[in-house]
């Protein structure tokens, strides 16, 4: 049986190249195409494909958090993010949105046809051609930010939405020395701003964002965080 795909991309020429591409290949099978997050959502939910691929970009949405809801609903579901944005960030993001697969739309077309059917047998594994060296990339700048145990708890206290006085109280500490710890800690950071801050320590992975757009702390670390079921491919 082939491999039956959705294509979600806003963009016409692209939706055109993966259907030549796609028409080449008799193990894979285009079931349907979708110009936006509304549309995608009704046509998956009708054909039932075993893989989609996504634009990062939507006109109507994001295309990471139709991801989100993708994997949310059918955890068998292979889905493969395909960008024009090669951006650690955005590698991680869609690492923790729990997609099968990350592609640069530059990639050759090995490469993306690899993506999708690694998606169609592994679903739950992660795979994405930089993801080594960009590993590598976020670990080199933890280290160049290590935080001392004083500036982890500051970090923690400012991503639950502390206040200057409230964080004194917390750590029994004057407003002044409190002020001293945040100033330090955006020092630490290159930053002006909690919200700077928070943006920071979510792209170095020191603290968690967590679905819904809020950044929640379920551990402060210097570390890469660990992810089980997810296999990377080689860089």
């Amino acid at each position: 049986m082939p491999i039956r795909l959705a294509i979600v991309d806003g963009h016409t020429l692209t939706r055109y190249g993966l259907r030549e591409l796609i028409s080449q290949q008799p193990d894979i099978e285009i079931v349907a195409e979708s110009g936006s997050a509304a549309s995608a959502r009704a046509d998956v939910a009708r054909t039932q494909p075993d893989v989609v691929t996504v634009d990062v970009r939507l006109p109507d949405g994001d295309g990471l958090r139709l991801a989100r809801e993708f994997r949310d609903r059918e955890a068998g579901l292979g889905i493969v993010l395909l960008t024009s944005q090669e951006e650690d960030d955005v590698l991680f993001r869609a690492l923790e949105t729990g997609v099968s697969a990350f592609v640069a739309k530059s990639a050759p077309v090995e490469e993306v046809l690899a993506a999708i059917r690694h998606a169609a047998v592994a679903a739950s594994s992660f795979t994405a051609a930089g993801l080594a060296v960009a590993l590598a990339r976020r670990r080199s700048v933890q280290d160049r930010v290590a935080l001392s145990p004083q500036q982890s708890e500051v970090l923690r206290l400012l991503s639950a939405g502390l206040s200057i006085p409230a964080i004194a109280m917390t750590m029994f500490i004057s407003q002044s020395t409190a002020k001293t710890y945040v100033a330090r800690l955006y020092e630490k950071l290159g930053v002006t701003n909690r919200a700077q801050a928070l943006m920071a320590a979510v792209q170095l992975d020191l603290i968690h964002h967590e679905h819904g757009g809020h950044a929640g702390i379920t551990q402060v670390t210097g570390g890469e965080r660990p992810t089980v079921g997810r296999v990377a491919a080689p860089a």
